[in-house]
């Protein structure tokens, strides 16, 4: 969840840094009685991320700043559209600008890259989810943009699930316990109520890590056909997700398969930023 703390934090510090002894450009060049008004316009359609992270980079840079958000996190928008009006100090406006547009865009372009993805398996059961490569320190904010896009987040953090891949089974195998003996003794460790996936990049390896009990079995960079047989071998024992070599090109194909889950790192790793711009009016 992106709460008040996590963004006041991160955007202070995205303020300091871009303003660490203050904006020498506007102290020197506006005189200090200037007012200003500026819209936030779309250049392209999108989804729009990220209104609370845009209200506090000027909210922080000087409470005297309103700005009033004319659309909602979620809601799509076209090009031309007025995403939201900032009017105070000009002085404050224009410090604060590049930072709240380097957020929305960010999370704007997330949240759109998230939405062709879920149009894309919008006629199967299958959900859309992120991953963990997301940028260090902004997990928080990318994954509040992939929900807003339509997406469905993945375990928050390496403390929320169990999620063993193929480098922690590598290290099973190598002690000389059984997938099925290593999974069984974690569960019969672990809270009740944790969720555990296994990642699987053979057929062969399905009914071992099903035999332990597990709640979701990850079928990686498998093809079409193999997906499909996974999903006929699995049938119902587990919930299913398909991970590696997704892309707009063959999300559909994917999804067609039958998985539950398809998961999908290039949402928040190679998500372009949506281009915004902020349009002052100076009074």
């Amino acid at each position: 969840m992106l709460t008040r703390a996590t963004i006041d934090r991160v955007v202070s510090a995205a303020l300091d840094e871009d303003a660490p002894w203050g904006d020498i450009t506007s102290e020197y060049l506006i005189v200090e009685t200037a007012t200003a008004r500026a819209d936030l316009v779309a250049r392209e359609n999108g989804v729009f991320s990220g209104g609370d992270v845009f209200v506090a980079a000027f909210r922080l840079t000087d409470p005297r700043v309103e700005v009033e958000l004319v659309v909602e996190d979620g809601e799509w928008f076209e090009a031309g559209a007025v995403l939201a009006v900032v009017s105070g100090p000009a002085r404050s406006v224009l410090t604060a600008e590049r930072i709240g547009l380097n957020f929305t865009q960010r999370m704007s372009g997330i949240a759109t890259l998230t939405g062709r993805y879920v149009a894309e398996v919008a006629h199967t059961g299958a959900r859309i989810a992120d991953t963990r490569k997301t940028t260090p320190g902004l997990r928080a904010f990318e994954r509040h943009a992939v929900v807003n896009g339509g997406g469905h987040n993945h375990r928050y953090s390496l403390s929320d699930a169990v999620m063993a891949k193929d480098n922690h089974l590598a290290v099973v195998a190598r002690s000389g316990i059984s997938v099925t003996a290593a999974l069984q003794g974690a569960i019969a460790r672990l809270p009740h109520t944790t969720h555990v996936e296994v990642e699987v990049d053979r057929l062969d390896q399905i009914e071992p890590v099903l035999a332990a009990g597990i709640d979701t079995i990850m079928l990686d960079n498998f093809s079409l056909d193999d997906l499909r047989a996974g999903v006929a071998q699995i049938a119902g024992r587990a919930t299913v997700e398909a991970s590696g070599g997704v892309s707009l090109a063959t999300v559909r194909a994917i999804a067609e398969t039958g998985v539950d889950v398809i998961s999908v790192g290039a949402l928040t790793h190679s998500a372009p930023a949506l281009d915004l711009g902020l349009d002052i009016r100076i009074s």
